[in-house]
């Protein structure tokens, strides 16, 4: 905060606390009339109730005079006088920092229990995935949905279908360091009509109905542009995290239009990196809560 700041904030705070005590002063001057005695307002209703003008009741003033003191308390203690930052030294960051702190040190008591686990072993015990549920919710559901089946750009997380695969290692790089997806446009190189032909190739490779001819001159521009990241047979590279574009299941969606849009213009996705923020033990629970998702305890030996 500015010199300039700071002192025009001092000044509104010293007017706002000196005009409350010179309007408690001004208060208890005005004394009027006992009632009965003709000291009133002058206003009248109803006939016959009056409207007195007595002053505030001792206790009630004294309340008054309470609450500037307690203001000037706060202000020497706590910040709010300007730049000063009270004597106390309280700032929120402070305070945050100290409620992250005292939530971690539970939270790792809590994760004791659960120390020498694998990450398999870890996604089939109640109590850890209980808590997992709970970060997803707070962390990933935004992205992910509250149900982990994603939505358009966000990948559904219990399908066990992979853009760079689904081991617990692999899940835990994911949530650690992020991910950044990146499928270049193709429009200007296609045309067109060579978009078109590669749209009707690439909706043939997962068994939907398309032009056999636009397929078959599809299939030779996806040799020559496509092959570099999705393979000779279309099944992807989960080292690049190019998509296997022969099962039906799609990030962006699957239709024409949706296609048209991915191969002319391309697509960019970025799963943001959790490690700083969460710290080790919460990703490494979250990696297991997220294997979970696609690996049932029913399905575990």
């Amino acid at each position: 905060m500015s010199r300039g700041w700071s002192l025009y904030i001092i000044a509104l705070v010293l007017i706002n606390v000196g005009g409350a005590l010179w309007l408690l002063w001004w208060t208890a001057r005005q004394r009027g009339a006992k009632p009965g005695t003709g000291g009133t307002t002058g206003h009248t209703w109803d006939g016959d109730l009056t409207e007195y003008n007595n002053p505030l009741p001792r206790w009630w003033l004294w309340l008054f005079y309470f609450t500037v003191i307690f203001a000037a308390g706060y202000l020497y203690l706590y910040p709010g006088f300007g730049s000063f930052a009270g004597s106390l030294g309280w700032t929120q960051q402070g305070q945050y920092q100290k409620q992250v702190e005292a939530a971690d040190k539970l939270f790792a008591e809590h994760m004791a229990r659960f120390e020498g686990l694998d990450l398999i072993a870890l996604s089939r015990t109640p109590e850890a995935m209980a808590t997992g549920r709970n970060l997803f919710a707070n962390n990933c559901s935004a992205c992910h949905g509250s149900d982990a089946r994603g939505a358009p750009g966000f990948p559904n997380l219990t399908d066990n279908d992979w853009l760079y695969g689904g081991d617990p290692a692999t899940i835990e790089q994911t949530i650690s360091s992020g991910r950044q997806g990146v499928m270049p446009p193709w429009g200007p190189a296609l045309g067109s009509q060579g978009v078109e032909e590669v749209i009707a190739y690439v909706l043939s490779l997962s068994g939907t109905a398309a032009p056999k001819d636009l397929a078959a001159a599809g299939a030779q521009k996806f040799q020559m542009f496509c092959i570099a990241c999705h393979g000779p047979d279309a099944h992807g590279n989960q080292q690049l995290g190019a998509p296997n574009l022969t099962d039906r299941i799609w990030l962006f969606g699957g239709t024409p239009q949706v296609l048209r849009k991915t191969i002319t213009d391309g697509r960019t996705s970025q799963m943001p990196a959790h490690l700083e923020k969460l710290g080790p033990q919460k990703v490494r629970l979250l990696a297991a809560y997220v294997y979970s998702l696609s690996h049932s305890a029913a399905a575990a030996p």
